[in-house]
């Protein structure tokens, strides 16, 4: 049976993959839009239609390049490892919040609990990096304690 570390992993790589498949879907369809507007149309009416697909296309490219990356970076982090202090892949519960230190990712709900996925370079992933049990800090005028780290 796969850990709870394992599943948020799994359902954010999903994510991601959806999300990829999604912006595929809108970039084909713009350049298949395109190239069907190519076919039949003329004069500056045409020319401003094309150079607003073409800007929205590269927006999409950029979107897609962005989750192709998240993915990628969630791909190399192994949920099966334990860790005893905070580091990349932890999931660490605090008295406010259960994180899961990755990359900047949306909040999950698994059995009416929510996971955060938080980047190591965040503001509270700085402060959470390399701490163990037991660890409180303030942030933004709001006090944590690492209550268990996975």
């Amino acid at each position: 049976m796969a850990s709870l570390k394992q599943i948020i992993h799994n359902q954010y790589l999903q994510i991601l993959q959806d999300k990829i498949d999604v912006f595929q879907d809108m970039i084909s369809d713009l350049t298949d839009d395109s190239l069907n507007d190519a076919k039949g149309s003329a004069g500056d009416k045409h020319e401003t239609g094309l150079s607003m697909m073409h800007l929205e296309q590269e927006k999409l490219t950029t979107k897609l390049r962005e989750a192709i990356e998240q993915k990628v970076f969630l791909e190399k982090i192994n949920p099966d490892q334990i860790h005893s202090k905070v580091n990349l892949g932890s999931l660490v519960t605090t008295n406010k919040m259960i994180v899961y230190l990755s990359c900047a990712l949306p909040k999950l709900t698994i059995d009416e609990q929510n996971y955060f996925g938080i980047s190591t370079n965040s503001p509270l992933g700085e402060q959470l990096m390399g701490q163990s049990v037991g660890h409180d800090f303030q942030l933004n005028g709001v006090s944590y304690q690492i209550i268990a780290v996975d």
